[in-house]
């Protein structure tokens, strides 16, 4: 394993996911069912389901584009989500 790799994934998906929509939503859930394990249990799952789909489509993905290319669409997309939230489009 890669640990400079894992550190950098780590703390990329630690410090974008605090505070997020995904937390507020768990954080609602277990207060309301009272099933802080239930909730922590599918929130793993459903975060690793879409981790693991993420990470294989880059895979698939960097055998046919630049992965440049990949980091410079992502960082458009997100741009543009941002600006289109912001100008109320969204």
């Amino acid at each position: 394993m890669d640990w400079k790799v894992f550190v950098a994934a780590f703390g990329t998906i630690f410090l974008a996911e605090l505070g997020d929509k995904t937390q507020l939503a768990n954080l609602s859930l277990s207060a309301k069912s009272g099933s802080v394990v239930s909730v922590f249990a599918g929130s793993i799952a459903g975060f690793g389901l879409v981790t693991l789909l993420t990470v294989l489509f880059g895979g698939i993905l960097s055998r046919f584009i630049r992965p440049e290319y990949v980091r410079y669409g992502a960082a458009t997309l997100f741009v543009t989500v941002g600006l289109l939230m912001f100008s109320g489009k969204m």
